[in-house]
């Protein structure tokens, strides 16, 4: 393989890495609380050839002597887009929507009977029967969302109506007697950057943030008194859908062009066999 069908090759399945990205935000744009993410390219490890005899007579150079022949490109990184979404207005009394940035609920996620503390922006919350009477307040996936303490938030079933109000209070109906019976607790992402993905709108911390810095620098608690929602509301995706269509398109085209130019090189070395 010759270097300009291989840095095509590498460009081709790099693109095709952001067209994957761009199908995945494309796909959750209806999504509660989902976050856009980018997809930035670099330079990979370039060649340095020099072919000038006397590089010290030319005058008035501004570039560096000789040739710089890189090897393609490649998907440097992806960043989350942890700008406020819209508010969507839904009247139903288990939806939450958190008003500031870097603002997150709890959720405990078991996998691999392992459990491990995520952090979702979604707030469109359900209640699940236990046993002995008592619900849960979960997640859509059916994780507990975790209240004061870091403990899931269990109530007894026997209630009139449940309401989540904008302070994150859970407010209980029983025989028309209102009452606080938990709260949410939420945290906030001082260094959101160290938050991956996790599927499903959902954030953790991965072991090297945690290896870099103590868990008090990337994850704060909130005070009560900090803390901002909007009741019967959830915070929609904040992907933009024009904008990734233009650069899935913008991609496609990439992609097409180096596609091209394996074709065309593949002509080219024909046409010099026949040559021979």
């Amino acid at each position: 393989m010759t270097r300009m069908t291989f840095q095509a090759a590498v460009a081709m399945g790099q693109l095709q890495k952001r067209l994957d990205n761009i199908g995945n935000n494309i796909a959750n744009v209806n999504t509660a609380g989902y976050k856009n993410r980018d997809a930035n390219f670099s330079s990979l490890l370039s060649q340095q050839i020099n072919t000038e005899p006397d590089p010290t007579n030319p005058q008035g150079r501004l570039t560096p002597d000789g040739l710089r022949v890189g090897n393609g490109a490649k998907l440097g990184h992806t960043n989350f887009n942890f700008d406020q979404g819209s508010l969507q207005v839904t009247d139903r009394n288990l939806d939450v929507a958190l008003l500031e940035d870097n603002h997150f609920f709890q959720v405990a996620v078991n996998e691999n009977g392992e459990e491990e503390v995520r952090y979702t922006r979604a707030g469109n919350f359900y209640l699940t029967p236990l046993e002995d009477d008592q619900v849960m307040l979960v997640t859509s996936d059916g994780n507990p969302v975790l209240g004061a303490g870091g403990e899931p938030i269990v109530l007894a079933d026997n209630m009139d109506d449940l309401k989540i109000e904008d302070n994150g209070a859970i407010n209980v109906t029983r025989n028309g007697v209102q009452a606080i019976e938990g709260q949410l607790e939420i945290v906030e992402a001082v260094r959101p950057r160290l938050l991956e993905a996790a599927g499903d709108s959902l954030f953790r911390l991965s072991e090297q943030s945690l290896e870099n810095y103590p868990f008090d620098e990337i994850i704060n608690g909130v005070g009560l008194a900090d803390v901002r929602m909007e009741s019967g509301s959830l915070e929609a995706s904040n992907v933009d859908l024009a904008k990734q269509t233009t650069d899935m398109i913008e991609t496609q085209r990439a992609y097409q062009f180096n596609a091209r130019t394996i074709s065309m090189h593949d002509q080219m070395r024909g046409l010099i066999n026949q040559l021979r």
